[in-house]
């Protein structure tokens, strides 16, 4: 069995609000036009009854988002200071080449950032923690040199 990374889902509160977020300060590319979801195999696969809502695709390089935005069943609301150690998915990471550009970018637009950019022994990978509109929490990375063997 070959595995290959997809994309990642993320139910946003406004999705347009989401796009401009990760377009304008990521620099992603929105790849199709937000569209209604809903009806029987929307139901059947999220395994919600009566699912609806407008969902879209945004993305950069490897890295694509499946943005969702929910009108039925009302989506319970998240805590968006929730701790990266709650259950469930903890975060995503966004690789830049210019991890001190993108943090001074996403400072300067109030992104809420956990710290400041972070480096790591044994390669020196550099990463911070940041938060979407919505709370959710990605990580940016610039890798660092491969150690030597």
């Amino acid at each position: 069995m070959t595995l290959k990374f997809n994309h990642v889902g993320i139910s946003v509160s406004d999705i347009e609000r989401s796009i401009d977020f990760y377009r304008e300060l990521l620099g992603m590319e929105q790849l199709c036009e937000v569209f209604p979801f809903g009806g029987e195999q929307f139901s059947e696969i999220m395994d919600i009854p009566g699912v609806e809502g407008r969902m879209c695709m945004i993305g950069k390089g490897s890295l694509q988002l499946e943005l969702f935005e929910f009108s039925n069943p009302k989506p319970a609301d998240k805590n968006p200071e929730y701790l990266v150690s709650d259950r469930g998915y903890s975060h995503f990471g966004v690789e830049v080449d210019d991890i001190d550009a993108t943090y001074e970018k996403l400072r300067a637009a109030n992104v809420r950032i956990h710290s400041p950019v972070k480096t790591f022994m044994g390669g020196g990978m550099r990463a911070a923690y940041c938060r979407d509109s919505d709370g959710n929490v990605f990580e940016l990375l610039q890798p660092g040199k491969p150690r030597e063997q």
